[in-house]
């Protein structure tokens, strides 16, 4: 059985990321950072249907050496890295503060880094690595600066890691997801008509996008179908910002 891991695969996209990966036959790593309840649920819905996962706690914020040593000790090999776990602030660029502009890129480039870095010696020739970006990456953002220009980085790492990994047949691509209905997002969205207008005008398609869809992206790209492709950003938006 192969293995992947899914850092933040607790909740929201990763919890869909976790279970669409299960069903397509994976040994899932439900990586947490604090809600073991959450993580465990998602364990226990894959081993209620059939499926194999364990759960395992880190915050990438405060390092990512425990991760890889844990990962290290349940398996020789990791057949597909999905780095989904990050944060999110939206602040304009004079609301910004050190302190959280820190721990933006703390979580969602440095522990992403390192842990690929640290993961890399268990993914076999022909694995897959997948980085969830976002689609603010493509657009002005200035609403969210900060947590923008952290998954602009993300985006160059993939291109960069792309071309290392290539001879290898390892291929990395992002998924980019828009506007999602996830809990992070149900402060300002759930439970308000004029926000959920306002997001669904955001994407040509004109709603707002499911956790099952980045879930969707993410399989493909994880798949030997998507094999010949690499350094690529699936743009998961429905068609943000056109």
């Amino acid at each position: 059985m192969k293995t992947a891991l899914v850092t933040g695969g607790s909740r929201g996209i990763g919890r869909a990321i976790a279970l669409r990966l299960a069903r397509d036959g994976f040994r899932v790593a439900v990586n947490y950072a604090r809600d073991e309840a959450a993580a465990e649920e998602v364990v226990g819905l894959i081993g209620k249907d059939g499926g194999s996962a364990f759960a395992v706690q880190a915050d990438l914020g405060e390092g990512s050496q425990a991760l890889a040593e844990r990962m290290k000790d349940e398996t020789d090999v990791l057949d597909v890295l999905v780095n989904n776990a990050g944060i999110g602030m939206s602040r304009r660029i004079g609301e910004e503060t050190p302190e959280a502009y820190d721990r933006l890129f703390e979580v969602n480039v440095k522990g992403l880094f390192f842990l690929t870095q640290q993961l890399l010696p268990l993914i076999p020739d022909g694995g897959r690595i997948v980085n969830i970006t976002s689609g603010v990456a493509r657009i002005a953002f200035p609403e969210g600066i900060a947590y923008a220009m952290t998954k602009g980085a993300v985006q160059v790492f993939t291109l960069a890691l792309a071309k290392e990994l290539g001879p290898r047949g390892i291929t990395v691509n992002n998924v980019a997801p828009g506007i999602i209905d996830t809990d992070t997002n149900a402060g300002w969205l759930r439970g308000d008509p004029q926000a959920q207008a306002y997001a669904a005008s955001r994407h040509a398609l004109n709603r707002i996008g499911h956790v099952d869809e980045i879930a969707n992206a993410v399989a493909f790209v994880a798949s030997p179908e998507a094999s010949f492709i690499t350094g690529s950003t699936i743009d998961a938006t429905g068609g943000g910002n056109l």
